[in-house]
């Protein structure tokens, strides 16, 4: 019996085109996915499609994710929907990705793909990726599994997903524990199961959350300024395992004196944030000045996480709890 899957087109690369006279890639009048074969698509779904916008991802801020967030949970309402796939954008995908990860909670498949070339560029990867996704939308072992990435035949978290590469079509990658499945031309097969994730009830974006990137000699200059603007939270991408520049240490008070929460991230992209060096910036020092060191996520991904916790009203130690699990 074919699954109802529903397909959420949001724009992006997979549905661009690249003008041949200039080299320009720019969004076409229809969605080349919108047109293709329709016995390629239909053969293991009844596919119902929705375009609610069509933005490059660098457009997609977290209002257009809640967007998406209250359209799945509309349309699984309204009819029966047994898994979802969402064409977008690469550059914000992995964030989009992991922000429905955290928003929904339903068992059905939920599933993100784009591609690396657009429409009319030799070796189109964005119809594979199209097909591959709604064949692991349509599967009985997809389910449970939290929202999912697709592209180029691999199934990856939400959580641990990241783009890796500005061009190459195999630019999706989980550096520290790999893909949980893959895609082959007969079977979807899965092997690993993921763990679950907390969910969070937001109804709505109110809070502003930077995200800075820690460098050598970096000062408060930045943290000062934040601190003027008045800012909800802050996530850095700290030095090694949790360490920053000491001047930067003013700013970090001036913050932590409006009590705002400073989540710590790695700039890495292995391994987690501790509080091991004692030295003057060092991670002991930070930790007793209150951030709040992160267990792995990357900066954009832990920006999204403090966002919902902040939108839920969570405390600094209900926050420290939320990003050690």
């Amino acid at each position: 019996m074919k699954k109802n899957i529903l397909v959420i087109h949001t724009g992006g690369t997979i549905s661009m085109s690249e003008d041949r006279e200039t080299g320009a890639v720019q969004p076409t009048d229809k969605n080349p996915m919108a047109s293709a074969p329709a016995e390629q698509l239909q053969q293991s779904a009844t596919l119902l499609v929705e375009e609610p916008f069509t933005l490059p991802s660098p457009h997609i801020t977290p209002k257009e994710m809640l967007q998406i967030r209250d359209m799945i949970k509309d349309k699984t309402k309204q009819t029966t929907i047994d898994g979802v796939v969402i064409t977008h954008g690469t550059d914000t995908l992995e964030e989009t990705a992991y922000f429905l990860d955290l928003l929904l909670d339903t068992q059905i498949p939920v599933v993100l793909t784009g591609a690396m070339r657009s429409s009319n560029e030799i070796g189109f990867d964005g119809l594979h990726n199209f097909i591959t996704s709604i064949r692991v939308a349509s599967s009985n072992q997809a389910q449970g599994k939290g929202v999912l990435v697709v592209l180029n035949d691999e199934i990856h978290t939400a959580k641990n997903v990241t783009k890796t590469h500005t061009s190459n079509v195999s630019t999706f990658q989980s550096p520290q524990f790999g893909p949980i499945g893959i895609v082959t031309k007969q079977e979807v097969l899965f092997h690993h199961q993921p763990i679950t994730t907390r969910k969070f009830n937001v109804q709505n974006i109110t809070k502003n959350v930077p995200l800075l990137k820690a460098h050598a000699g970096m000062d408060s200059t930045l943290l000062l300024a934040l601190s003027d603007i008045q800012i909800d939270g802050l996530v850095i991408e700290a030095l090694g395992q949790g360490n920053l520049p000491p001047s930067t240490l003013p700013g970090l008070h001036a913050l932590i004196t409006q009590d705002v929460p400073i989540v710590l991230v790695s700039r890495c992209f292995n391994g987690i944030t501790q509080d091991v060096y004692s030295y003057e910036g060092g991670g002991k020092q930070l930790k007793k000045l209150g951030l709040i060191f992160s267990n792995g996520l990357n900066g954009q991904k832990a920006r999204l996480k403090l966002l919902a916790a902040l939108e839920e009203g969570k405390t600094r130690e209900e926050i420290n709890t939320i990003f050690h699990t």
